[in-house]
């Protein structure tokens, strides 16, 4: 069980975990600027009216300074949290580790997240990823109901082993 808290978000404003109204869906990516983690979340962003009309709250933690995180999050549509000192990292037991990057499965989404956001980068359109708490993140989902319970969950085994938005809404019922 959960204990209500507030984190800060990198654009302003608190936002309350868990939501006393809504499922809250807490993902925990990688880096500011992260090729894959910006792959899954445009995924996220394309459904987020579904999600969201199916009662569920997005959140979204970096290990990265909000000043990093910025320029990469300002157009999505849901909270996102910095945590360049891992402290939530911890508390959730979120782990980093080579296979992150070194497992084949998630050398498609990193050569597809290069692909994408490597024009930009080049043309000065978004900054190079600065990734203060490492390149070697796993990622992890959490369902978390209003009254604190974590009803489902996962833990990467690699960088691109999250859960898809049609998992998140099987899991939300």
């Amino acid at each position: 069980m959960l204990t209500t808290r507030e984190w800060e978000t990198v654009l302003g404003g608190p936002v309350r975990v868990p939501d006393p109204d809504l499922l809250v869906h807490l993902q925990f990516r990688r880096f500011a600027g992260c090729p894959v983690c910006n792959l899954h979340l445009r995924s996220v962003v394309r459904r987020h009216a579904e999600i969201e009309a199916r009662g569920i709250r997005e959140v979204v933690v970096f290990h990265s300074t909000a000043e990093e995180l910025r320029p990469h999050v300002a157009d999505l549509p849901f909270a996102v949290v910095g945590d360049p000192g891992k402290v939530l990292y911890v508390e959730f037991g979120v782990e980093s580790s080579p296979r992150s990057v070194l497992d084949p499965r998630a050398w498609g989404s990193i050569a597809r997240g290069l692909a994408r956001d490597l024009g930009p980068v080049l043309l000065g359109r978004r900054p190079l990823p600065r990734p203060t708490g490492g390149r070697l993140g796993l990622p992890a989902d959490f369902l978390i109901a209003p009254d604190g319970r974590v009803i489902a969950e996962k833990r990467g085994e690699h960088a691109d082993d999250q859960w898809s938005v049609d998992e998140l809404l099987r899991l939300a019922g």
